[in-house]
């Protein structure tokens, strides 16, 4: 059951890189840097993750990253999500992601699913919303 928004964040993406065009598929390596609120608490999110585009324009991603909180919680996430761009570049993304702590003000992510939407604009500009996955 889809719960709260628990988090936003807003940034850019920092750099992208081609990992391959084998079979016409290629394959996409984007990292990013965000600030936003997770749990109602600032953060400021790292993050780098793969995608592969198919023969339709759709896309598959996964990644990895490290939050790090006002008071000095860290987060690591993995997540998965699929892609499609629209007509004025923008890549929409939507996909789970899950955490792992040991900080205790944000232990309650160890045992959720977190359901997102990122998107992408041509400028590199980022935002993402989260919500709890019960």
């Amino acid at each position: 059951m889809l719960g709260d928004l628990i988090g936003e964040e807003q940034g850019q993406t920092t750099g992208i890189r081609v990992l391959s065009t084998d079979g016409g598929h290629p394959i996409l390596e984007a990292s990013f840097a965000a600030t936003g609120t997770l749990l109602g608490v600032g953060i400021k999110d790292l993050g780098t993750y793969e995608s592969a585009m198919d023969a339709e324009g759709s896309l598959f991603g996964e990644g990895q990253g490290v939050i790090m909180a006002q008071g000095g919680a860290t987060i690591t996430w993995h997540g998965s999500g699929v892609g499609r761009m629209d007509e004025a570049g923008t890549v929409h993304w939507r996909g789970a992601i899950f955490f792992e702590t040991g900080a205790e003000a944000f232990s309650r992510l160890n045992t959720i699913a977190g359901v997102f939407e990122f998107e992408t604009e041509e400028s590199g500009k980022a935002t993402a919303k989260l919500w709890e996955w019960k």
